[in-house]
């Protein structure tokens, strides 16, 4: 059976991005020294699936950071959106969020990597997200782009671990009830 993963950061005040989609307010907290669980995490991912925004933000950056097959979908972007150096590690789809889970599965995949807000939104609606490590940045940014949105129905969570860092960072863990 094939499940959903999130692991992202949002400020205080449960923003991942501010309006205009920065994000160098995690990034200038961003300490080497700790070991926040990502580089564990992605190594039981099969492969991500982003949406657009997450998309097109990654490729501003200076280099390809993802080590596992991408999925971005979108209603908009073609294959020819995808520039020449990451072609063959992303793949456009134009899908609703179970029914590119249900490719997946069918090309073997088993652990996804869910990221960018909406995206997120739309799977949790869907009950597709297993499981969330959330990071709590210490900011506030007043406004921006949430990580959740408004639910037509209550979702449960069930805590399962916290964890803090020196630089200030608080990261917990939780199931997601189906």
């Amino acid at each position: 059976m094939i499940a959903g993963h999130v692991f992202i950061a949002t400020s205080l005040d449960g923003y991942i991005a501010k309006l205009d989609g920065g994000i160098e307010w995690l990034l200038c907290r961003d300490d080497p020294t700790e070991d926040h669980g990502y580089n564990d995490f992605i190594k039981g991912m099969d492969g991500m699936i982003m949406g657009r925004g997450t998309y097109e933000k990654a490729l501003t950056f200076d280099s390809w950071t993802y080590t596992v097959p991408v999925v971005v979908l979108s209603k908009s972007l073609t294959v020819d959106d995808v520039p020449r150096k990451q072609r063959g590690k992303v793949r456009i789809l134009d899908k609703s969020p179970s029914d590119a889970m249900a490719l997946l599965e069918s090309e073997g995949w088993r652990n996804v990597y869910i990221d960018g807000g909406i995206i997120i939104q739309s799977f949790l609606r869907e009950k597709l997200i297993s499981d969330m490590v959330i990071t709590a940045v210490p900011v506030l940014l007043g406004e921006g782009r949430r990580l959740f949105g408004s639910l037509s129905e209550e979702i449960s969570l069930t805590h399962r671990t916290t964890r803090f860092f020196p630089s200030g960072l608080v990261q917990s863990t939780y199931a997601v009830s189906k």
